[in-house]
């Protein structure tokens, strides 16, 4: 269900169908569910990179969002196969932002856009920590988005 992004080291795919449950009283997938869809992303890449949720406990460490911006360009319906892509754009001392995008398969048009602003967490402190080199080096930072569009718009991918 799950791969890398083929020709573009550090871009994570992941493809589904939507759901019915996932639809509001609007007819589409409600602005939740692609919330809730990244952060399962986010944490679905950091298991692949060999950093799953045993590891951050065994070095008492863990991840808090500090921020999302999310921007819906256009809706998705029950049924439609979606893919989403993910990638970490850069890394600073405490934190690191991480992107999304989401496209509907059959036409290739983007559905929606995001980046979540991480924070790395001592989690014996309860305060933000530096990322450390054993992290930063399991995961190919992608600092231009237009990379990954031009990748994705090009087809020039392993299709998850």
């Amino acid at each position: 269900m799950s791969e890398p992004g083929g020709h573009l080291p550090g871009l994570f795919l992941q493809a589904f169908t939507v759901p019915a449950e996932a639809i509001d009283g609007n007819g589409h997938v409600n602005n939740l569910e692609y919330l809730h869809w990244m952060q399962e992303l986010a944490k679905a890449h950091s298991d692949a990179a060999g950093w799953t949720l045993a590891r951050y406990r065994e070095t008492g460490s863990t991840w808090v969002i500090r921020s999302h911006h999310i921007d819906y360009l256009r809706p998705a319906f029950a049924g439609e196969e979606l893919v989403f892509a993910t990638w970490i754009g850069a890394f600073h001392e405490q934190t690191s932002p991480r992107h999304y995008l989401v496209w509907r398969e059959r036409d290739r048009k983007v559905l929606a856009q995001a980046q979540t602003l991480w924070v790395f967490l001592d989690t014996a402190a309860g305060r933000p920590s530096r990322i450390p080199e054993a992290f930063r080096a399991s995961f190919e930072v992608i600092p231009d988005e237009k990379t990954v569009v031009q990748t994705l718009r090009t087809g020039a991918y392993s299709r998850p």
